[in-house]
């Protein structure tokens, strides 16, 4: 069991498309105490990021499945779901339907690992409730129009694969060194790579050099983010995240006992004298460390504020995005709910080469907007996001964050320093509550003032797109000032000017591919695209594939 490997499998199963079979469907599954134990471990490690038993979260909530959904059905869709919907099943078209994304297969599971799961999840019996009538079906009615712009993309590189299934290679971030050529690309299984004439060559081997980073069960988990210093090419400072097993270390950030440890984050500051040098030769400070609950929401997002001269206090100082680690789903939405007094759900700014922090190993500046209440951390910059996974500054110096959402609307933010943006109280302009049903979204009520909550400068819910991804600033060409951005699962390609008065327009582009118009599922022949952007020190946009590890340059027509 222990090489069994379930990445986040999301049993998109339907309780709504069809009754149950009959009455005594369970008897065919095992309820063997051990197998059980064994299918626990399964659940907890890879599903519990998008599932649980007592509300739908990306996926349903679970509890009843196997007594109203056929055993054979289930098995059937994960293995391969989209032989289901190629088939028009009814129950795999409704899922599809009311999720709105597609679930990759998982045809290299043996039947054992199945059947532990399958015992685990009939250990549920109660049915889910049904959704309150109260609530908003859809939230925002106006779609998306398509803007007419064609962009042609060059293949530019593959990655070299760290995976047998989908994601084969999780490339997450393509940016360059500080006003340099050189650029770079990193695989969450570890790996750091420089671009050379195409080519990716290994620069940093995280993996070896911190073998107790962990990239499975997927998504977020793994090399999370880098960035390099603004005089990297003289003091040779770089800077990573990755995820550890939980209990690895004592944190410097953690929470009450009573609440699980998924797994650590920890921020690291890389040493080397021969910057120019491949691979990489240094030394490694832990600077931080943060406990989270789950495999998502973690430390995405690590940055410098490009355009900082040096005689600016902002120079120098890294910005960190860091999730609510899965919290406000798992029952503890406290860790979000903090109004500054904790790390989780904020973007952090630091100083890394300060000492003043409570271990000694960073700086708190000066001008952040807690430094001098001691009841809050001093660290946070800005809180109440769920995932702020891309960080990133307009030619005009804005700051901006998209955060994915949980069930329903997708954000992009302006970020000022000590402003709340909602999660979990918010999701969007609409009412969310973390301690009942998360699926649901209510109207703002007429106090609504009284939180003192920023709302995003654009709001999507998950018609459009499920997963928000940033997304640059295009210097040139069709899209030149507009900002990009897309759907993680889907592929599909958006964009907005944000300096347009009010609330921006946005629209939609498409992407053409040796001469043929085609959707990016259809280019990495996955339903599953797992897209990511990628800008290099020109101005350049790259697209990423995840699913096969490919990168293609965007160029105008």
């Amino acid at each position: 069991m222990k090489n069994s490997y379930l990445p986040l499998v999301l049993l998109w199963i339907c309780f709504s498309c069809g009754k149950s079979q009959n009455s005594t469907q369970s008897t065919a599954i095992s309820e063997d105490k051990e197998l059980i134990s064994v299918g626990k471990v399964l659940f907890e490690e890879n599903c519990s990021a998008c599932h649980n038993f007592t509300q739908a979260a990306i996926g349903p909530n679970l509890s009843g499945l196997t007594r109203q959904v056929e055993s054979d059905w289930i098995k059937r869709f994960i293995a391969n779901p989209n032989r289901l919907f190629e088939e028009n099943d009814p129950r795999a078209t409704a899922l599809l339907a009311q999720y709105k994304s597609y679930m990759p297969s998982f045809s290299h599971l043996k039947a054992a690992d199945l059947d532990a799961l399958l015992a685990y999840l009939n250990s549920y019996s109660e049915a889910p409730k049904p959704i309150n009538s109260n609530s908003l079906l859809d939230p925002i009615p106006e779609k998306v129009k398509d803007s007419g712009i064609l962009l042609d993309l060059e293949f530019y590189t593959q990655i070299p694969l760290s995976d047998s299934v989908a994601p084969l290679a999780k490339i997450t971030k393509l940016e360059s060194a500080f006003k340099s050529n050189r650029t770079f690309v990193q695989d969450q299984h570890g790996i750091l790579y420089e671009l050379i004439s195409d080519q990716p060559e290994v620069y940093l081997d995280l993996k070896k050099l911190r073998p107790k980073l962990i990239s499975k069960p997927g998504l977020a988990t793994g090399f999370g983010s880098y960035a390099f210093h603004p005089e990297f090419d003289q003091n040779g400072l770089l800077y990573t995240s990755h995820t550890e097993p939980g209990g690895t270390e004592p944190a410097d950030f953690g929470y009450e006992d009573s609440i699980p440890v998924l797994m650590q984050w920890v921020l690291t500051e890389w040493k080397t004298d021969l910057p120019e040098q491949r691979p990489f030769e240094g030394i490694g400070r832990e600077l931080l460390r943060i406990d989270v609950v789950t495999q998502i929401h973690g430390m995405q997002e690590l940055t410098f504020r490009p355009e900082a001269q040096k005689d600016e206090e902002d120079y120098g100082l890294l910005y960190i995005g860091i999730g609510d680690g899965g919290s406000a789903e798992s029952g503890f939405p406290f860790l979000a709910d903090h109004g500054g007094r904790r790390v989780w759900s904020s973007i952090l700014r630091i100083d890394p080469r300060g000492k003043n922090s409570k271990n000694g190993k960073y700086g708190i500046p000066k001008s952040n907007p807690f430094y001098t209440q001691k009841q809050k951390a001093g660290e946070v910059y800005a809180y109440g996001f769920r995932n702020p996974n891309r960080i990133f500054w307009s030619p005009k110096g804005k700051m901006y964050a998209t955060d994915i959402g949980h069930h329903q609307i997708e954000e992009l933010n302006l970020v000022e320093a000590g402003k709340f943006y909602g999660w979990p109280q918010r999701e969007g302009t609409f009412v969310i509550d973390a301690y009942g049903n998360m699926a649901e979204i209510f109207p703002l009520p007429e106090d609504d003032e009284k939180l003192e909550a920023v709302y995003p400068v654009i709001q999507l819910d998950h018609d459009e797109l499920n997963a928000i991804i940033g997304g640059y600033f295009i210097q040139n060409g069709l899209l030149k000032g507009k900002w990009v951005f897309g759907d993680v699962p889907s592929g599909k390609l958006f964009f907005a000017d944000l300096e347009e008065p009010g609330t921006p327009e946005v629209k939609s582009w498409k992407v053409s591919f040796e001469g043929k118009t085609q959707e990016l599922r259809e280019l990495c022949g996955n339903d599953r695209v797992d897209l990511k952007f990628g800008q290099d020190a020109a101005g350049q946009l790259y697209l990423m594939t995840k699913a096969d590890g490919k990168i293609y340059k965007v160029k105008d027509r």
